[in-house]
């Protein structure tokens, strides 16, 4: 599986552990670093677009994106058709987001969760498939949004 990360300055920390236990942990998967690569001060609009439009496009599966909340960064991806951006604060959030929602991108905060947590989540929300079923229709309700003008 191809995976995009991108982190503004205030995720940058947690996005470099990250793709480190990536590339040690699940080295069959290519990971596409689309930045940001040092903490100067940047917007996390930028990158939550970035990996947003990637994933949109299908040049990788899915993406993990980083702000020092992840409110920011993960309302940026969301907007972006075909994007199912889940902010998540634990392992549970995490595997429901994959279990029932088919997220295809994961934000978190790296203010706000540990590395070692951080690091569980993007486990679980790897390993989980989607259940599809029941759910499916929900997901179909949420890209029918996408659609429609405000």
């Amino acid at each position: 599986m191809k995976i995009a990360m991108g982190s503004d300055h205030a995720g940058l920390e947690l996005k470099e552990d990250i793709k480190e236990y990536l590339q040690e942990e699940f080295s069959e998967h290519d990971i596409v670093d689309m930045g940001a690569y040092d903490t100067t001060s940047t917007s996390y609009a930028i990158y939550g677009a970035k990996v947003g439009h990637a994933v949109a496009a299908g040049d990788v599966e899915r993406g993990i994106i980083i702000c020092g909340s992840g409110l920011g960064i993960s309302m940026t991806a969301g907007k972006i058709r075909g994007v199912r951006a889940a902010l998540c604060h634990d392992e549970y959030t995490a595997r429901m987001s994959r279990m029932h929602n088919d997220a295809n991108i994961l934000a978190m905060g790296g203010r706000v969760i540990g590395k070692g947590l951080a690091r569980e989540m993007v486990k679980v929300w790897l390993e989980q498939e989607y259940e599809g079923g029941r759910h499916q229709t929900r997901v179909e309700q949420i890209e029918s949004l996408t659609t429609e003008d405000a």
